[in-house]
């Protein structure tokens, strides 16, 4: 049987067919144990060691193996998926890992100057109905302590939000038939971004939340003159509950208005649509949204504002990408010695956690896809035992499993309850991969276990 493992990672070019292996079996490991260590993940020392001994590859000194290596595989098949859809969002954000306390080399400082560790910048895919696709590029840094003058040295880390503009315009020219649309928050609002896209010809489309109140070169200040231009339109979605925030209804009035900039060199200006979505009547105590959002897209009626509207709310799908890597497979943990041994490990976790934010999406977009393309037979068929559920005769719906595994991991599957989340479905998955393994182990020992189900 073909595991998930070896769809995604299992054509890596490691130089070695043994390490190839190695590197499937570990995903296979850490998707079925995401909140345990490296050792607690494996079956036995032997495991164990040969898991030490695929992330000591860093350092051999004739091929350093990188993380790059690990991830071009899963890169291919995201493209792949990507080529299916006509719009990919394409989401960039940056996550500190905390090492402090821990004995590794090569870290650095981070949001202060005392704390230790490392910076994770990835390119995460999504549809514009959030189906999770992969990741197509990421940046992995530590940055230097600041010198005497309190100047950081190495590469301005601004940098990464411009190169992984670059790396999306190299995609886009392999997928002709699907519109790339850069999707990132308000530390990309960089002119020098905007200036290199515009030169590039704008190969993918971006749309950025603004950060900066920019003197336009007619006078004024960019917020307030749009906010002084006539409402274009009104919105109304769900707002998403949030950690100690319950759903609720956001009411929104839209302004837009089309502005230049310059371009960067003589006297040629680039042209920019600026969108700002401010919340009208919120909640008694409640501060109300306010969205001011540039795009290069020009507006061709309201649906077109609505739509980049809910481009920026997908943008929310990369922190619950975060959310799994650091807490459900808790990278923050990882106790390897070096950067470079980490970063081998964090990307293979950063594949079994977009393994685990597709299932939960997929779940929801297409509910009535059949559990067996994502699911092992004896994976799904565990879940309905352990929940005490007649099996069915026929493979069942990918939703009924997601929520049978998900109340494994403790969602209460009741009726107003909703879709279950990330963290439940990753507690089940564990759970679900326990019995299965402690199954076969028990068939194995004990001969006479009949069952024709597993």
């Amino acid at each position: 049987m073909t595991t998930w493992a070896a769809d995604e990672l299992g054509a890596a070019n490691l130089g070695d067919s043994r390490l190839t292996r190695r590197l499937v079996s570990l995903a296979e490991r850490f998707g079925a144990s995401p909140t345990a260590s490296i050792p607690g993940s494996c079956a036995d020392g032997a495991e164990v060691q040969g898991a030490h001994r695929f992330f000591e590859q860093a350092h051999d000194d004739r091929r350093g193996l990188g993380w790059q290596d690990i991830l071009s595989p899963h890169i291919a098949r995201t493209e792949a998926r990507m080529a299916q859809h006509p719009v990919v969002l394409c989401l960039q954000d940056t996550t500190e890992l905390d090492f402090n306390g821990q004995s590794m080399d090569d870290l650095g400082p981070l949001s202060f100057e005392a704390q230790r560790g490392m910076y994770l910048h990835p390119t995460y895919a999504v549809t514009p109905d959030r189906e999770a696709l992969g990741v197509t590029d990421a940046w992995m840094w530590s940055r230097e302590p600041r010198d005497d003058e309190g100047v950081r040295p190495g590469v301005k880390e601004s940098r990464r939000w411009i190169e992984g503009y670059e790396r999306l315009a190299e995609t886009a020219h392999r997928l002709p038939d699907t519109r790339l649309v850069y999707v990132a928050d308000r530390e990309a609002d960089i002119l020098a971004l905007m200036q290199r896209a515009h030169v590039l010809k704008t190969p993918v489309d971006w749309l950025i939340r603004s950060q900066h109140n920019r003197s336009l070169p007619d006078g004024g200040k960019l917020w307030e003159t749009v906010m002084a231009s006539p409402v274009v339109a009104e919105i109304e979605f769900t707002l998403a509950p949030r950690q100690g925030a319950r759903s609720r209804k956001v009411h929104q009035q839209l302004h837009a208005l089309r502005i230049s900039l310059p371009a960067g060199h003589g006297g040629e200006r680039l042209y920019v649509t600026c969108l700002i979505a401010r919340e009208i009547s919120p909640p008694s105590g409640v501060k109300g949204i306010r969205w001011c959002l540039l795009t290069n897209r020009e507006a061709g009626s309201v649906e077109d504002l609505s739509q980049w509207i809910d481009w920026y709310r997908a943008r929310w799908e990369i922190e619950m990408y975060f959310h799994v890597l650091k807490n459900g497979c808790r990278v923050e943990a990882l106790q390897l010695g070096s950067r470079s041994k980490v970063e081998l490990a964090l990307a293979i976790y950063m594949v079994v956690s977009w393994r685990i934010a597709r299932l939960m999406r997929l779940s929801r977009t297409r509910p009535e896809m059949k559990a067996d393309q994502v699911f092992s037979r004896e994976e799904w068929q565990a879940a309905y035992l352990m929940k005490r559920k007649v099996l069915p005769k026929e493979t069942p719906s990918l939703r009924d499993v997601v929520r049978l595994v998900a109340m494994v991991g403790g969602f209460m599957g009741r009726k107003n309850d909703g879709e279950p989340g990330a963290q439940t479905l990753w507690q089940g998955l564990e759970r679900v991969r326990t019995f299965v393994e402690h199954f076969d182990y028990a068939r194995g020992v004990i001969g006479d276990i009949k069952s024709t189900d597993l």
